[in-house]
C-alpha cells in the first residue's frame, strides 16, 4: 500500500520512517500517522474540514442499518464484472492478469466512512484498500472499515497522493469528480465506478421538506467532467424501497447537499410533521468508465 502512495508536496515515494509513526519521502517531507489510523496528505491546509463528528455518526448508524446496501453490492458486483479475466474474476487469480500486481489497489474518493469500500473489499480477496476524505471524524471511521483499508486525509480536488498508474478501481459515490487526477492514477486496465442519484432519488421528500432536486442534466455534467479521459462502458439504475422513522430522514436530507441549502428550523419542522414511518425512494445510476 505505502509503496503506492505519493508525497503531496514534491510527488516522491512515501516510505514508513524507522524513528516514528510517520510517513516520509526521499526530500524528508514527514506525514504524521494519527493515533486514530489515518494519515494527513496534504502540500497545505484543506479548504475545507468536511463533516462534522455529529453528521458522521448520524451518517454511520443510517448506513450500518443497511439503507444503502444496494449501492455497495452494486459497486462489488461492477468491479467484479468489469475486472473479469480469461482466468476469472478479479480475487480469484484474475488481478495479476491484468496487470494489477498481487495486492490490486481499490480507492475511494469522498470515502465518508468507508462502507461502500469496505463492501468492494470483501468481494475481492487479494485487494487492498485506500479511503480518501477531508473529514478527520469520517477518516477515524474509515481506517477501522476493513481490516485490509487504510484511509488518508486529502483533497480531491488537488493532486492525489498516488503514483501514476496505481490504482485498479476507484469509487467515487455522490463525490466531486476530479477527471484529470482520476485518469492519471488509473491503471490503463482499470475502472472508475461514479454513483450519482436519478431524479427519483428521494423523490417523495422533495417537495414536502423543501429539498433541491436533482439537475435533470446531472448525467450530462458528469460525462462533461470526464470528456476525453474516459469512455463509459456500461450504465445500470438501482432503486430500493426503503421504510424509515423520522430520524432517519432526518439523516438522510444531512447526509446530501440539501443540509447546506435548508433552513434548519424549517426543515426539522417539516420532518416533525411527516407521518411515520416515511417510505422513500432511492434511486442511483451507477456507470462504469474505462481510462481512454
Amino acid at each position: 500500500m505505502v509503496a503506492r502512495l505519493r508525497c503531496p508536496v514534491c510527488t516522491q515515494p512515501l516510505a514508513a520512517a524507522t524513528d516514528t509513526r510517520a510517513l516520509r519521502c526521499p526530500r524528508r517531507h514527514s506525514f504524521d500517522l494519527a493515533r486514530q489510523g489515518y494519515v494527513t496528505l496534504l502540500a497545505g491546509r484543506a479548504p475545507h474540514v468536511g463533516d462534522t463528528a455529529e453528521m458522521v455518526a448520524a451518517r454511520a448508524d443510517f448506513l450500518a442499518a443497511g439503507h444503502y446496501d444496494m449501492i455497495s453490492s452494486a459497486l462489488a458486483g461492477a468491479a467484479a464484472s468489469a475486472l473479469a479475466t480469461p482466468t476469472g474474476p478479479a480475487g480469484a487469480g484474475g488481478s495479476e492478469g491484468v496487470g494489477f500486481g498481487a495486492y490490486p489497489l481499490v480507492v475511494e474518493a469522498g470515502a465518508g466512512t468507508g462502507r461502500h469500500l469496505a463492501a468492494v473489499l470483501s468481494a475481492w480477496p487479494d485487494a487492498v484498500g485506500l479511503a480518501l476524505d477531508v473529514a478527520k471524524p469520517a477518516l477515524r471511521r474509515a481506517a477501522r472499515a476493513h481490516p485490509r483499508a487504510a484511509a488518508a486525509l486529502a483533497d480531491t480536488w488537488q493532486r492525489l497522493p498516488l503514483a501514476d498508474r496505481s490504482v485498479a478501481v476507484l469509487l467515487d459515490v455522490f463525490a466531486p469528480r476530479n477527471g484529470d487526477e482520476f485518469h492519471r492514477v488509473l491503471h490503463p486496465a482499470g475502472i472508475l465506478l461514479v454513483v450519482t442519484p436519478t431524479d427519483a432519488h428521494l423523490a417523495e421528500l422533495v417537495d414536502v421538506l423543501g429539498l433541491l432536486r436533482v439537475d435533470p442534466a446531472k448525467a450530462d455534467r458528469v460525462a462533461d467532467s470526464l470528456a476525453g479521459r474516459f469512455t463509459p462502458k456500461h450504465t445500470a439504475v438501482h432503486t430500493a424501497r426503503l421504510t424509515l422513522d423520522r430520524a432517519e430522514v432526518a439523516t438522510l436530507v444531512g447526509m446530501g447537499p440539501s443540509a447546506w441549502h435548508t433552513d434548519p428550523a424549517r426543515l426539522a419542522a417539516a420532518i416533525d410533521a411527516l407521518p411515520t414511518p416515511v417510505t422513500v425512494t432511492a434511486s442511483v445510476r451507477l456507470t462504469a468508465w474505462r481510462p481512454r
